[in-house]
């Protein structure tokens, strides 16, 4: 896995963005929560794509600032070839997911693309079975498993519908996008990756 410096910049300059809109925010005492998507309004629309940049508080915008980064960080440094578009799918088709079937309520943050990005990193080390492929989904398993409590609606005033979303999309495209790059291994290899990375995942 090579080191490209260029691969954050794509996580970093997202996450200075949320934070010059938080701070825009609460500067002039706004709310921008009207750019969340609202479901099946049809003029919410367009917001699909400016949801993610907007918080409703200061903890949302805190709480999900350092897992874009760091998710986003392995994202574009272990797929450089497919990671802007991998990026851009989960942005968009989370986006859209929400807007078809979420509750009719304004759905704001960047949540949807992290459990989209932690779901692609998860399940593509399921997909492809080569050892930079698992190290990186046991990375995801240990540092964020707990995230898949997010997928249920435990917590009043989550979208918790942004977090399935976001997993489902993530392990489409992982399926989608299982064999982009994937280093041809030993078949023997193969199948002990496989039963390797199939306990561990037994074990949580």
């Amino acid at each position: 896995m090579k080191f490209r410096y260029y691969s954050v910049l794509v996580p970093l300059f997202f996450v200075i963005f949320m934070w010059i809109v938080n701070i825009y925010q609460f500067i002039f005492h706004i709310q921008l929560t009207q750019l969340g998507i609202f479901p099946r309004d049809v003029h919410s629309l367009f917001t699909i794509f400016t949801a993610p940049i907007i918080h409703g508080s200061w903890g949302h915008l805190i709480s999900n600032s350092l897992p874009v980064f760091i998710l986003g960080s392995v994202l574009f440094i272990s797929y450089n070839r497919i990671g802007i578009f991998i990026w851009l799918l989960i942005h968009f088709l989370t986006g859209l997911l929400v807007w078809l079937f979420a509750r009719e309520s304004y759905h704001v943050g960047a949540s949807g693309i992290i459990y989209g990005v932690a779901s692609f990193l998860l399940f593509s080390g399921w997909f492809r079975m080569d050892g930079k492929a698992i190290a990186i989904s046991l990375f995801v398993a240990l540092f964020y498993g707990g995230m898949v409590w997010g997928v249920l609606p435990i917590e009043e005033g989550v979208s918790w519908e942004s977090h399935l979303f976001g997993g489902i999309v993530g392990m489409f495209l992982a399926y989608v996008f299982r064999k982009v790059n994937r280093k041809e291994i030993p078949e023997e290899q193969d199948q002990l990756n496989y039963k390797t990375f199939r306990d561990f995942l037994n074990s949580r």
